[in-house]
């Protein structure tokens, strides 16, 4: 009997092991996807997203446009949402630096080159099937603008 209770202490040890290991790796796992602490996302980024989704700029694969844009004011300056077949970003001024927070690319697009920033310009290509789409962003009086559009 107490050997079958040792078994049965261990078993249960081994799950406990097991479980715990599981739910750090898929906590480390949210983190490198979202950035953000065990994949949560503030009340504002998940409206901010829905927003964008419910008005059509970040659809995966809308017409092109020479640029779908949302602004909202931060603490830190300007913030503007740009899409075109290829993808979207999410651009931001601070002074007369602009720097791409997020990208994403469209289904079936892929990133093929980033210059994020902060310069004077930031820009980034989307390669897939359909061909090649840039977003390009400037600062201008402390707002993000979208210039050398493709169509």
């Amino acid at each position: 009997m107490p050997r079958r209770s040792l078994a049965v202490l261990g078993w249960l040890a081994a799950v406990v092991v097991a479980t715990l290991a599981g739910v750090g790796a898929i906590r480390l796992v949210g983190d490198g996807f979202t950035g953000t602490p065990g994949g949560v996302r503030s009340q504002a980024d998940v409206a901010r997203d829905l927003a964008a989704a419910t008005d059509g700029t970040a659809a995966p694969t809308p017409k092109p446009t020479t640029a779908a844009a949302t602004a909202t004011a931060t603490p830190s300056g300007a913030r503007e949402t740009f899409s075109n077949r290829g993808g979207s970003v999410v651009a931001a001024c601070r002074g007369d630096l602009v720097t791409l927070e997020t990208w994403s690319p469209a289904q079936g697009y892929a990133v093929r080159d980033l210059e994020k920033g902060p310069d004077d310009d930031a820009e980034v290509e989307f390669e897939g099937s359909g061909g090649r789409f840039e977003i390009k962003v400037e600062c201008r009086s402390g707002q993000p603008v979208q210039v050398g559009h493709d169509d």
